[in-house]
């Protein structure tokens, strides 16, 4: 373990010396890729850092030992370094545990209505609404790329990017079906209906991660349709891309401008492709998708909320919580370190 933590520290230290190298500071592909791997092991480098001032202050406290006058206020500091040095090191073990290289992106997510019909929809729209009000609370943003309203209310299909520190590090788990057990406002006898809404979590991709070929795109532009305000039918701003060697087909038109709305578009597209090329990866490295927490497939029945029992349950670790109400207002919190601390134990049970 030392040995690790030992090579950690060199290479956080060797990062530090790169990124301040002034031949370095205009090649911004080599600064974002060494800013990333330095952040993904800031804690480990310092928590080893803590660990060696205990160690020190073991020591010391063990000299304060052979002081008569001393002894006994060093036996007591003795027994608090101790306690903080074994603690310490069993953080260790969680921190050295292998990265999701992705962990430290934003995400990309969409939401689609799915069995249900309208309730569906409106469920969609309701888990937009947990999500929006999490990125709050996390001090995340969330910008809307794409979306498509259903007349009952709710979406059909909503589209966001989530941007903030770690996200796909707690929204990677939320990828699949989301099954609501409620009464419907449509409901005239009061009959519990369960409906289920989709979720797909991809972490954004990077020119670092993946380079779209814009020749292998079509490009058409299109009228906006729907919902956003004036002037949104008057102008050719929607845009359509089409990855031809894939068939994948995005769609953009929140924005009123055509070039912004080619953006997010060529984002997405970035995306879609990026989480199809880890897939794939994984697929050829034979990675046992069973062993982790859902496989990240948007058909996986995931989670259910049972509006009359005020309660939530994720089927893939077995935990119920009795506080529906405040999970809806976007308080997930639990529920998503109980997600990541079943994912850190099966990794330590090599599991994964």
């Amino acid at each position: 373990m030392i040995e690790r933590l030992d090579s950690i520290e060199q290479r956080y230290n060797q990062i530090s010396t790169e990124l301040l190298d002034p031949t370095n500071i205009t090649d911004i592909k080599k600064m974002t890729e060494l800013s990333k791997e330095q952040a993904s092991i800031k804690e480990a480098y310092e928590t080893y850092q803590e660990y060696k001032k205990i160690l020190e202050d073991i020591d010391a406290a063990k000299e304060m030992l052979k002081d008569e006058e001393m002894s006994e206020f060093a036996k007591e500091e003795l027994t608090n370094l101790e306690t903080k040095k074994q603690n310490l090191e069993s953080n260790f073990e969680i921190l050295l545990l292998p990265k999701d290289p992705n962990d430290l992106k934003n995400v990309i997510v969409e939401i689609r209505g799915a069995a249900g019909g309208d309730e569906g929809n409106i469920f969609a729209g309701d888990l937009f609404e947990m999500y929006k009000k999490y990125a709050e609370n996390e001090n995340w943003k969330i910008d809307i790329i794409e979306e498509e309203h259903s007349e009952a209310g709710g979406y059909a299909l909503i589209s966001f990017m989530v941007k903030g520190e770690s996200v796909y590090s707690k929204l990677k788990y939320e990828s699949g079906a989301h099954r609501v057990q409620r009464v419907p406002s449509t409901e005239t006898q009061g009959r519990v209906h369960t409906s289920t809404a989709t979720v797909l979590v991809m972490p954004e991709a990077e020119e670092v991660d993946f380079t779209l070929d814009m020749n292998e795109v079509r490009i058409d532009i299109t009228r906006s349709s729907g919902c956003g305000g004036q002037g949104v039918n008057t102008t050719d701003s929607a845009v359509r891309l089409t990855h031809i060697p894939t068939g994948l087909v995005v769609y953009s038109q929140t924005e009123r401008s055509q070039i912004k709305n080619k953006e997010k578009a060529i984002k997405i597209l970035q995306t879609r492709l990026y989480d199809l090329k880890n897939q794939e990866r994984e697929q050829e490295l034979g990675v046992e998708r069973r062993s982790k927490i859902g496989t990240g497939d948007r058909s996986e029945k995931i989670r259910t909320y049972n509006y009359p029992q005020n309660r939530v349950t994720d089927h893939r670790i077995g935990f119920t919580l009795k506080q529906l109400d405040r999970v809806m207002d976007g308080d997930l919190g639990e529920i998503i370190e109980a997600l990541i601390h079943e994912d850190q134990i099966r990794k330590l049970k090599g599991d994964i």
